[in-house]
């Protein structure tokens, strides 16, 4: 599974990595990698891949008797939700990431009783704050929140990077990824996506973003 998805991500140009033409970031950094999951849902067969995924860790790792609800993040996370919420054939809700300033100020929008089990559902986690906005908008309409699906983790045991699953396991959400970083550079090497020196690049950025940029624009000054 891991191969077929992080192959599709690269396919799709979801995941993209290129250290000869870093992309620029709308913070003005310089990156060798960039991530847009969101372009996932234009593609069928690897859409339905996602899902089977997801369902199957609902099933097997959640247990659908401790699923009430199947909530999605706004707005990439909405997507997922929908899908896995027909196939697991439970209500979904969607969560904004902070308040509506008008109306009733809600920030779950959909029908979810109290002390329902809700499952999260996203397409990326980069340091997980924005999950957290979440939680405490679920918990606020008296739900719960233990467990997140995503599709992309940030995260790399060769650098170092767990940032947003330490995060979210401080709060006591179990995170469940479909891929890594890790999986791409090894799967990408494999595939022949990108070359093997890219590797040690791609690391460095991810250990440290803002340095690693900084160099590139020094190079190319």
């Amino acid at each position: 599974m891991i191969r077929e998805l992080v192959e599709g991500l690269l396919e799709t140009q979801s995941v993209s990595v290129n250290i000869e033409k870093p992309f620029q970031l709308s913070s003005g950094r310089l990156s060798p990698v960039y991530v847009d999951c969101r372009r996932l849902i234009s593609f069928p067969a690897l859409r339905k891949v996602i899902v089977r995924e997801f369902e199957k860790i609902a099933r097997e790792q959640i247990g659908l008797e401790k699923i009430d609800v199947v909530a999605g993040g706004e707005t990439a996370g909405i997507p997922y939700a929908a899908f896995l919420a027909l196939v697991l054939d439970k209500p979904m809700v969607y969560v904004r990431s902070e308040p509506k300033g008008y109306g009733r100020g809600k920030q779950v929008e959909g029908v979810m009783s109290a002390r329902a089990n809700v499952i999260l559902v996203e397409d990326l986690i980069t340091d997980g704050g924005n999950k957290l906005n979440f939680k405490k908008g679920i918990e606020q309409a008296s739900a719960a929140l233990k467990d997140c699906l995503c599709v992309f983790e940030y995260f790399s045991a060769q650098a170092g990077l767990r940032k947003g699953r330490d995060l979210l396991a401080q709060h006591e959400v179990r995170l469940f990824s479909l891929a890594n970083w890790d999986d791409l550079l090894s799967v990408g090497i494999e595939a022949k996506y990108f070359s093997q020196q890219a590797v040690p690049e791609v690391l460095n950025f991810l250990k440290d973003p803002e340095g690693w940029s900084e160099r590139r624009k020094t190079q190319r000054s």
